[in-house]
């Protein structure tokens, strides 16, 4: 999301100051353009904070956890990281507006017949959505400055490794077909920045919470399904039944514990693989703002194979 947002600014022409930590995978930030300054530190340090705002006019926070070794690791950086970022965007008197990337985890399920929308009250599952929850409330309290929220919902494309493994699979012949008939929404990460972007820009978006999400609804298995379509491939099922993640999501804990490095899959996010749906409803992102996540499925399945092929990543 970061180097995406990124190249958006840049293509408008907007100086940015980026901060990185000193650990940071800067593999998408070799070649930054010109008007981009990059500062060390980290949402954990208050001080290094303070030092990367100055002179800045406008705030984009889109660090987040979506992993954690612990469920105190997802406070620590979603809740507390965001309260630290607060502060500091409060301290600078010249910022103008803190945009503020959440989560449609921090909303809970929906469903196709009922998508969650902006009104609704929240109903996160996991502690990553409750965490992502708490954040935005740091924004909605402790913000004296403009902010605006954006929650998209599970991202796919280009630089991606989160749908990574369900493209290897496919390429590999092994379409994943889940038990659960669990809807998504998607969006597709170039229009996620550009929509972000547009919203931290538009002047009537201040104190509002958005979904930014494509228009389509669609199933693990028709994504599955979809990603062989594309590759030109045969494919065999590969069942995965709802109560067969459990003892995988175990599995990822425990080796999460051993080794120190925590995994996407885990305890913690058993909860959301067996809700009913993550169905948003995008529509207030246009209504007010004018602004919509255009790519359709088909089109941004094929961009994200070109990448993914093109980089040696399937």
């Amino acid at each position: 999301m970061g180097s995406h947002l990124l190249e958006s600014l840049a293509q408008r022409d907007i100086p940015v100051v980026i901060l990185l930590r000193e650990s940071s995978d800067r593999s998408f930030l070799r070649q930054l353009p010109p008007q981009v300054e990059v500062r060390f530190g980290s949402i954990s340090d208050p001080a290094s904070l303070a030092a990367a705002m100055a002179n800045a006019t406008d705030v984009i926070h889109c660090a987040g956890a979506t992993k954690a070794r612990t469920i105190e690791g997802f406070y620590e950086v979603n809740q507390v990281g965001t309260r630290n970022v607060v502060n500091a965007v409060n301290a600078h008197p010249g910022i103008r507006r803190l945009l503020h990337i959440s989560s449609l985890a921090a909303a809970g399920p929906g469903t196709r017949e009922k998508p969650v929308r902006e009104s609704d009250p929240p109903h996160p599952v996991s502690h990553y959505g409750r965490s992502k929850l708490a954040g935005e409330e740091e924004v909605r309290q402790g913000c004296r400055h403009e902010f605006t929220i954006i929650r998209p919902p599970a991202v796919y494309g280009p630089r991606d490794r989160g749908f990574l493994p369900m493209f290897a699979a496919v390429k590999r012949h092994l379409r994943p077909t889940p038990s659960a008939a669990q809807r998504l929404s998607l969006v597709y990460v170039k229009d996620l920045a550009e929509a972000s972007v547009e919203a931290f820009l538009h002047p009537t978006a201040a104190g509002g919470t958005y979904f930014a999400a494509g228009s389509e609804v669609v199933s693990s298995r028709e994504l599955a399904s979809l990603i062989a379509q594309n590759l030109k491939t045969w494919t065999i099922p590969l069942p995965l039944p709802t109560f067969a993640l459990w003892p995988v999501c175990l599995l990822k804990s425990i080796q999460a514990a051993i080794t120190g490095k925590p995994d996407i899959l885990g305890l913690e996010k058993f909860p959301e693989l067996r809700a009913a749906g993550w169905v948003c409803d995008p529509q207030r992102l246009t209504t007010e703002l004018g602004i919509r996540c255009a790519t359709d499925l088909q089109t941004g399945i094929q961009k994200t194979i070109s990448w993914y092929e093109q980089n040696g990543w399937i």
